[in-house]
């Protein structure tokens, strides 16, 4: 029986996830977005490969992924679900403000696949609270709860 290529089951790729994010190479943690209920929650993959360029020196004997960058990961989806989630997404630019409760639980290798899921705790006109966990193979290896605050672009580029 010939094998047949798996249907994409991804809802955004990685085409659409730049149109979303300012992030690009090598600070782009987000590679695909499974699920996104607009101002609820987005359940996102990051593929952990072992060319990533953080793992020349974290730790070059033991390639272990930076637990602040799984937290970025994190932070990314986030911003992701947050640019679906307020009207007029074109106009502002989300900044991480705070990280609360960061918990990392299992060292992350090259070759895991994070499953990134996030959750809209509190959504202001300003700013937001987000509640993030990441997993591999179903278990959690880390936590975190983030406060993203929103920058109006036009006032951002008066500054320039």
């Amino acid at each position: 029986m010939p094998l047949r290529p798996q249907k994409n089951k991804s809802l955004f790729t990685i085409e659409k996830i730049l149109k979303s994010l300012p992030h690009r190479y090598p600070f782009l943690f987000v590679d695909r977005v499974l699920k996104l209920e607009k101002g609820k929650c987005i359940t996102a993959i990051k593929n952990v490969s072992y060319n990533e360029h953080f793992f020349q020196g974290h730790f070059p004997h033991l390639k272990v992924m930076p637990g602040v960058l799984v937290v970025e990961a994190l932070a990314q989806a986030g911003g992701i679900l947050l640019y679906h989630s307020v009207p007029s997404p074109e106009t502002i630019l989300v900044f991480l403000t705070a990280i609360n409760n960061a918990k990392f639980r299992k060292p992350i290798v090259p070759g895991d696949q994070l499953k990134l899921e996030v959750e809209i705790l509190k959504l202001k006109s300003k700013y937001s609270y987000i509640s993030g966990k990441a997993f591999v193979d179903g278990e959690l290896v880390a936590e975190a709860e983030i406060m993203a605050s929103f920058a109006n672009l036009e006032e951002l580029n008066e500054r320039e």
